[in-house]
């Protein structure tokens, strides 16, 4: 039996699917409204294990991040229950003492601006994903991995900057200095880092 869709049904249909991948989300705001974001394209490389001789501070904070790889996507969320993008870099970096804002945007305006080809493990790379500006935050790894809650749909997982995704959508690097922050008060009371079960 053959069952024809109609144009009307197909048209509902692609509605529909458009409109559950724009649940995807990376928060870059404390809104609770999702924001969109697509997975990067099948044909990207799978990652390999980091390479070793990151300096130390930068190693343990690698460290931390990879160790909540597999960790759920959870729009809002900053705990190993639940991390979006911002909320896993706030966090990774409040277990090694330093106090970043919540938001992409606001982690985009701290610390100090790094060249693509200067980018170290442990330095922010930022993304627009959503909209124009920052919208998607993550933790580089090493000269072309980094570590990132990527959506509603995803874990906590290591991708290639050079993927055609990631590379179309890079917009700058940041290295925050374990002092430079100590001083700034922060946008909204944070939550003490909890251990992961």
């Amino acid at each position: 039996m053959v069952t024809r869709v109609t144009p009307g049904l197909k048209a509902c249909t692609t509605a529909a699917l458009a409109a559950s991948v724009l649940t995807a989300a990376c928060a870059s705001s404390s809104s609770t409204r999702a924001r969109p974001r697509p997975f990067p394209s099948p044909d990207a490389r799978a990652p390999s294990e980091p390479r070793a001789g990151s300096p130390e501070q930068s190693a343990t904070l690698i460290d931390t991040a990879l160790s909540l790889r597999g960790t759920p996507y959870k729009n809002g969320g900053s705990d190993p229950g639940g991390f979006d993008c911002s909320g896993f870099t706030q966090w990774v970096f409040a277990k090694h003492g330093i106090a970043l804002p919540r938001e992409t945007r606001e982690q985009f305006e701290v610390g100090e601006k790094i060249k693509p080809k200067d980018i170290q493990a442990g330095d922010l790379v930022f993304f627009h994903t959503v909209a124009s500006g920052a919208s998607h935050v993550g933790i580089v790894v090493d000269d072309d991995q980094f570590v990132h809650a990527p959506s509603t749909a995803g874990v906590v997982r290591v991708e290639h900057l050079s993927s055609a995704y990631w590379s179309k959508r890079f917009l700058a690097a940041r290295r925050i200095a374990p002092t430079e922050l100590a001083a700034r008060p922060l946008p909204v009371p944070f939550p003490a880092p909890t251990p992961r079960s």
